[in-house]
């Protein structure tokens, strides 16, 4: 009822790993007022063939009060710069996946796939909108039953290169999808599902494992 927390460990496998091997976790923590989720804390670790790297943003009233990536990268002067107007009304990427569905109906519905999210993940700023898609069924561990499928668009904003060729292809992607699967006894829902199109075929981001 005042506090919520989500924690995600993953891998990449098949022949997604051939290109790219990589694991990683994250977690997020904050608080809940008047039934929206209000982030503090976010902290998320990758590894990959070529290094290792860890994000941490803290966070107070929707807005960025420090963060850091480890190891510091060095500054790119063709990188849009990120300024404190951008660090304020957003919310860490974890957060922002639980969405909080108006109303008093089933959060399983249209309702969810609504607005635009403003976030920061700790090098770039950008939003992302939902757009009703269909329903579909969900047969895995930990969750069997209807799910609400989202288009998914990105917005960049700051904090990275316009010229990079994945920002311009994601930016253009309009097959995105996100299905959504509901965390019991509230009006939350949580992403189950991520299919993006790529120029090798779609890359699919599932849960094995949903609590």
């Amino acid at each position: 009822d005042e506090r919520y927390s989500a924690v995600v460990n993953g891998g990449t496998t098949g022949l997604l790993k051939a290109f790219a091997g990589a694991t990683g976790s994250g977690a997020a923590q904050g608080r809940v007022v008047n039934g929206q989720l209000a982030p503090v804390n976010y902290v998320v670790s990758t590894t990959s063939r070529k290094k290792t790297e860890t994000i941490r943003i803290s966070l107070a009233g929707g807005n960025v009060k420090d963060f850091s990536i480890e190891p510091e990268e060095e500054p790119n002067p063709d990188r849009i710069p990120v300024t404190e107007a951008h660090k304020r009304g957003v919310l860490d990427p974890m957060t922002a996946s639980l969405l909080r569905v108006p109303g008093t109906g089933n959060p399983l519905s249209p309702d969810a796939c609504q607005g635009v999210t403003s976030i920061f993940d700790g090098r770039m700023r950008y939003e992302l909108r939902l757009a009703y898609k269909r329903m579909e069924t969900i047969k895995a561990k930990g969750y069997q039953g209807p799910s609400v499928v989202c288009a998914l668009y990105f917005t960049p904003v700051a904090g990275y290169v316009p010229d990079r060729t994945a920002i311009k292809y994601l930016a253009a992607q309009r097959d995105i999808e996100v299905w959504f699967a509901p965390i019991a006894g509230t009006r939350l829902v949580a992403p189950f599902k991520v299919t993006i199109p790529t120029p090798l075929g779609t890359g699919m981001l599932e849960a094995t494992d949903f609590t």
